[in-house]
């Protein structure tokens, strides 16, 4: 009898599942709440370990095409602009970690997941249909929408982000807090700004009290820039595009080094996201709920600072597909055997995330311990083998 899945959410989590699993000949249900598939805004890093995955799914000719891959990350003091450190990457990348290091606009990598995923016709996408209730027994779980279906499956995957319905009904203790910054972020055309601004790669700048991080990506003719600052709590926390103040963008930075003022100055449109996130994943027992799983931010939403949120959802993505196709009778098992497998790598991610936040963000003798630092060890202080290596 063939395995019924069904996944909620049609962003990259969700969409990762559906394409790892068609790749394991397992067909799918994906319920996506808005009325169409779209991702918008800003731009994402996808470190080997994910790069690694996504060619594994065929998906190589479309990041040769849409993709920047940098040939390296700079470090640099966002007061005074001086080069703290520098990581190679490019074929150092491939012959360390077996894959590149890209960059690339979170639409562009949406649009590649779903045209791959509409490619393998394994999948049923169904649109502008949000879950009104979730319901378990000893054989099925069954996922009641809003156009009144009732739909009754082996396992449900929430993989529907980090304001997840589907966790509402397994997890009533988690609910998502403001986690005290704000990330300030623009896509600007290179050819628009000054020569001067143009980049082919990753810049990261270290302030006290705030960081920014700038790279290319739609094959190069976009600048994706990033500057997260500490704040008060907007009105609004699940609204991640807010129009920006930019005179309050350009407060925070008063004290900034000349080069990254006037890259602020040269972008007008910024939008607002307030980070909010859940505690660290303590146990499997936080991903796995009987016959319904949680997945990418719906389980262990990451602050930006590691660079790996969407990374972790696709490393998700595959290894759900794994132990479902593993399993021939007993599905709540292998959503166990998933949570077994993930959690400590997530919490581990999680808390590698809050403590470059507090490194990026350092004051005082701190910072310049950690500048020196920077400078004394360079590569050896920025590169992750633990990570890239994969799961």
């Amino acid at each position: 009898m063939q395995k019924k899945i069904v996944i909620v959410g049609g962003g990259i989590g969700g969409l990762s599942t559906a394409l790892a699993c068609g790749h394991r000949d397992l067909p799918v249900q994906l319920i996506e709440r808005n009325k169409v598939f779209a991702e918008v805004g800003a731009g994402i890093q996808i470190s080997p370990n994910v790069v690694r995955l996504l060619e594994g799914w065929g998906l190589r000719e479309g990041l040769d095409a849409l993709a920047c891959f940098p040939s390296q990350l700079e470090i640099r003091s966002a007061l005074t602009a001086d080069l703290l450190g520098r990581l190679p990457l490019g074929e150092r990348a491939v012959k360390r970690y077996g894959a590149r290091y890209a960059t690339i606009a979170r639409a562009d990598l949406h649009g590649l997941l779903l045209k791959a995923v509409n490619a393998q016709g394994s999948t049923q996408l169904i649109v502008g249909n949000a879950v009104e209730f979730v319901s378990q027994d000893a054989s099925a779980v069954t996922v009641t929408t809003a156009d009144g279906q009732n739909r009754r499956a082996n396992v449900l995957i929430g993989a529907d982000g980090l304001w997840s319905q589907v966790r509402d009904f397994v997890r009533l203790d988690a609910q998502p807090q403001f986690s005290g910054y704000v990330a300030y972020r623009a896509m600007v055309a290179q050819a628009d700004l000054p020569e001067t601004l143009r980049s082919d790669d990753i810049t990261a700048w270290l302030g006290p009290d705030f960081h920014a991080v700038q790279y290319p990506v739609h094959h190069g003719e976009l600048l994706n820039v990033v500057i997260i600052v500490k704040a008060k709590a907007p009105a609004e926390l699940d609204q991640w595009n807010q129009t920006a103040d930019v005179q309050e963008l350009q407060s925070h930075l008063a004290n900034a080094a000349a080069p990254l003022q006037e890259l602020v100055g040269s972008i007008s449109k910024w939008n607002l996201w307030p980070l909010c996130g859940l505690p660290k994943v303590r146990s499997a027992q936080e991903l796995a709920f009987g016959r319904i799983a949680l997945l990418g931010d719906a389980a262990h939403p990451m602050l930006p600072f590691l660079a790996q949120g969407a990374g972790m959802a696709i490393e998700d993505a595959f290894a759900m597909a794994d132990v479902l196709q593993q399993s021939t009778h007993d599905d709540a098992d292998a959503l166990e055997r998933f949570a077994r497998r993930r959690w400590k790598r997530n919490a581990r991610v999680q808390a590698g995330a809050v403590r470059n936040g507090e490194i990026f963000h350092a004051t005082g003798l701190k910072r310049w311990g950690r500048d020196a630092a920077m400078k004394l060890f360079g590569a050896r202080m920025i590169d992750v083998p633990w990570l890239y290596r994969g799961m």
